[in-house]
């Protein structure tokens, strides 16, 4: 590639004069000169609007051949082939194929806000079918057409010769309607695109008149009259702080949602009602989009999408399933159709040939710069045409004057060159005012004609002083576009001829992910191998006591599900591990899967110690008032603001201080008025008020709650709330609900009283919570077989009896865990199993086991009771010490 700086020699140099001569360029600077040359052609030529009339080329081209045609508003139509005809013959010779769908768009009510051109025939339709051809269609020019054509002139636009020289074409139409804002503008040029949404006239010409009185308001005052985009399919624009900032920086994205209603039909069935969409979406592809997304399962709680739109408006059924929650399938389908679009504000226009972005104030300048250099052009031609009239008047009035002796002169001259000679000398006229005394009539001569054209002058000085007078003074002309503007809103907006079509809404677009979730109770379940799932709660079947359960989940080898938690989608979910630490996630972004899946391994979604494990599930729906309460298994428990666990770090915070051996075994939410129950391994538990233990920070090792005898742990931490029942489950599966007052109130840090008579036949016990008789249990084994029963089947029984068999795990199998259900309204349930014969059997043989120990088991209560109470005071000293 040869140097830039060198020089270039020259090449097949011809000789003689007017020889072409051939020079080497590099390519490069060839290739952008060209570019430029194409870039600039297509910004000026073809893809943006000019500022004054909001027209491209083509548009405008248009619009004049169908004006040459006299397609005046109310007149006749004429064929679309003719016009575009006419149009590429005349003034774009690019062909009726490129120039007919130019003019197809300026027909349709859909595509603009208001239509330059009134179309008869078939124009196309918002769901996307194209316009007949344009043989069979026909069109005229609109009332709105019209305001933009008139005074076109080369008095008032400047005009240029067209592609073959052989007619004059304006280059800008007067514009006395504010088209560029009014009716928008799309275009992409090279390396710029402009997106000018359309407006309400009536607003647009409130703020073109504000701008007149008031030049040096600003964009924020202008926006008191224009309040926003006013798209012509209507629609809802969300948050209005991207309106502000388009009309202030020319630049912004609108949030467009269509408008939607809720309509009830039978029984709970419910219809989403759709009647407007966004602008330049087509009905017939959002249809099938909706289809398609409620077909892959993207969109729920839809059983079918109807179009019902006639003649009278747009209807798009869309019908719920039923118990499908409206604001959910609106969010998933805002999110996933066009029902919610982006507009993108870019206001870019051409400015003296070169393109620039503007915002509101700018826009509304440029218009009313453009109406004043036209109103004044237009007075200065009205000011030449009334002098020369005046002037025509004037020796009209002196042949009127000297009537013989012009007579006389003009009979006795031999030519008419000679007659205007001897006009111009004796009358001292012009040789224009004396061609207009030769060319008089007769009847001007008559007395009452001599009174019109002294009418006539005295009108047309008139005429010519308040031309002057208005090219003297600005301020005139403002008034004058002022009334056109006026003029403008009276005809086409007032008395709600022209209301406002799209909404503004101060709703700010903000969906979250929580918001495109539906809320349904779930069940979220940890196996002792860390495999992490959630799954509905509908999957597990309601049985009554003593059944076989099903199964939960497919378990590996030797593993089994060892937590369970049962919370809400829009829960967070809070993770505690033995290791005192604490982890979360909202309950909708755990790994949702079936009820036989393994699950996912927790690894990959905590980071946890090769040697943590998750022992406590806290559902938490707001981080407001309340405390957590944990408890160890060495027996100790703490209370903590539950606000100090609002924003934990990925890796996890520190729940609570631990001693070396201890683990953290329980957590409840709970306050002051609450009370705790600790319940062990060994069939012990110690009910206390929650106020015992004072709210400490999240590092604290907490207060003694328990103590614990030889080879005993704590198992459960349990909220006794008034009123309810204690449901207690063994290993083996026997359980019993023994009300809650049954526990005597006492101090922490005391050995308890019996809970459960435990034995070889029960095993220990693995769970303790609080439940009610219209609650239910989900109980699960280690080999993960789950069963879910009613609390109200499991008898109500005294603290120390052994209590009824709620499940019977397999050979080698035993319950590990149990969960408190909310009550489903409605839900049905299989409540006849095979072993419900069998299970009764139990029941009579386990009561008669409960009789004998019954007596012993109060007796040792009694004296643990009386034990502990001496045994607290000394423990009192000893809690100071292990707090902060």
């Amino acid at each position: 590639m040869p140097d830039e700086d060198a020089t270039v020699p020259e090449a097949n140099v011809p000789e003689g004069p007017g020889a072409a001569v051939l020079r080497e360029l590099p390519i490069e600077q060839e290739l952008q000169e060209s570019y430029l040359t194409y870039a600039m052609s297509v910004i000026v030529a073809r893809a943006l609007p000019d500022v004054r009339d909001g027209l491209k080329p083509s548009q405008r081209r248009i619009l004049v051949a169908m004006n040459d045609l006299d397609l005046r508003p109310g007149g006749r139509f004429r064929k679309c082939a003719k016009i575009a005809g006419d149009t590429s013959g005349n003034y774009h010779p690019h062909g009726e194929s490129v120039i007919y769908p130019t003019l197809v768009r300026m027909a349709q009510d859909f595509s603009l806000r208001y239509p330059l051109v009134d179309g008869q025939g078939n124009f196309g339709s918002i769901d996307g079918y194209p316009a007949a051809a344009m043989r069979y269609t026909e069109a005229r020019l609109s009332k709105f057409a019209a305001e933009m054509l008139e005074d076109t002139g080369p008095q008032t636009v400047d005009h240029v010769p067209n592609y073959d020289e052989t007619l004059m074409q304006p280059t800008v139409l007067p514009a006395k309607f504010p088209n560029l804002l009014v009716n928008g503008a799309t275009g992409i040029a090279v390396g710029v695109a402009t997106s000018i949404p359309p407006h309400n006239l009536g607003e647009v010409a409130d703020a073109v008149v504000h701008l007149l009185d008031n030049p040096g308001c600003t964009v924020d005052d202008l926006m008191q009259f224009v309040k926003g985009p006013d798209f012509p399919t209507g629609g809802v624009i969300c948050g209005k702080a991207a309106i502000r900032r388009g009309y202030r920086t020319g630049r912004a994205r609108l949030v467009v949602r269509s408008r939607i209603a809720v309509e009830e039909g039978r029984g709970d069935r419910k219809s989403l009602i759709v009647s407007e969409i966004p602008y330049q979406v087509q009905k017939r592809a959002l249809i099938e989009r909706l289809a398609e997304v409620v077909k892959s399962g993207v969109l729920t709680g839809v059983s079918d999408v109807i179009d019902e739109s006639d003649r009278r408006g747009m209807r798009i059924v869309i019908k719920l399933t039923p118990g499908a929650d409206e604001n959910v399938v609106l969010n998933q389908a805002y999110a996933h159709t066009q029902l919610q679009e982006t507009f993108s504000i870019n206001m870019i226009a051409l400015v003296g040939g070169r393109h620039e972005t503007l915002n509101l104030k700018q826009l509304l300048e440029h218009y009313r710069n453009h109406r004043v250099e036209v109103i004044t052009r237009r007075t200065r031609y009205r000011l030449r045409l009334a002098e020369e009239r005046r002037h025509d008047l004037e020796g009209l009035l002196v042949a009127v004057g000297n009537l013989e002796d012009v007579i006389e002169l003009i009979r006795a001259s031999a030519t008419v060159e000679d007659a205007r000679e001897g006009l111009t000398m004796k009358f001292r006229l012009s040789r224009r005012q004396a061609d207009v005394i030769l060319n008089m009539r007769l009847q001007r001569l008559t007395g009452l004609e001599r009174e019109r054209l002294q009418a006539d002058y005295d009108k047309v000085r008139e005429e010519i002083d308040g031309h002057r007078a208005m090219l003297a003074n600005p301020a005139l002309v403002l008034d004058i576009i002022r009334e056109d503007v006026h003029e403008l809103r009276e005809t086409y907006c007032a008395g709600g001829k022209d209301p406002r079509r799209t909404e503004i809404s101060d709703q700010v677009v903000e969906v979250s992910t929580e918001d495109l979730v539906a809320v349904e109770p779930m069940a979220v379940t940890i196996s002792r191998a860390g495999y992490l799932k959630r799954m509905k709660l509908s999957v597990y079947r309601r049985q009554r006591r003593g059944g076989r359960g099903v199964i939960g989940a497919s378990m590996r080898e030797s593993d089994f599900t060892e937590r369970l938690a049962v919370c809400s989608t829009h829960d967070t979910l809070l993770f505690f591990s033995d290791l005192g630490r604490l982890y979360w996630r909202k309950v909708y972004e755990l790994p949702l899967m079936g009820r036989t899946a393994a699950g996912r391994p927790i690894a990959t979604t905590f980071s946890l110690r090769p040697d943590e494990r998750i022992t406590s599930l806290i559902a938490v729906a707001e981080f407001g008032e309340g405390t957590l309460a944990m408890a160890t298994a060495g027996g100790r428990v703490k209370r903590t603001a539950l606000g100090e666990f609002a924003n934990p770090h990925k890796a996890g915070i520190i729940a609570l201080r631990l001693a070396e051996s201890d683990r953290l075994v329980g957590v409840e939410l709970v306050g002051d008025e609450d009370e705790l129950v600790l319940a062990t391994a060994k069939g012990k538990a110690v009910r206390f008020a929650a106020s015992d233990v004072r709210p400490m920070g999240r590092s604290s090792a907490g207060v003694a709650g328990v103590k614990l005898r030889e080879g005993d742990e704590v198992v459960s931490l349990v909220r006794a709330e008034p009123g309810t029942e204690l449901v207690t489950i063994s290993a083996n599966g026997f359980s019993k609900r023994t009300p809650a007052d049954e526990y005597r109130l006492m101090r922490r840090g005391g050995q308890g009283v019996v809970n459960m008579s435990v034995s070889q036949r029960t095993g220990p016990v693995v769970a303790c919570l609080a439940a009610g008789g219209e609650d239910e249990l989900l109980v699960m084994t280690a080999g993960g077989l789950i069963v879910r029963t009613s609390v109200g089947g499991i008898r109500s029984m005294g603290r120390s009896v052994q209590g009824v068999r709620v499940m019977r795990p397999g050979e080698g199998d035993r319950v590990i865990a149990a969960a408190r259900v909310p009550v489903e309204e409605d839900e049905p349930g299989d409540i006849g199993t095979e072993e419900d014969d069998e299970n009764d059997e139990d029941v009579e043989e386990v009561e008669e086991e409960n009789a004998e120990v019954e007596d012993v088991g109060d007796e040792d209560a009694d004296e643990d009771i009386d034990e502990d109470i001496d045994e607290n005071d000394e423990d009192a000293g000893e809690d100071d010490e292990a707090d902060d």
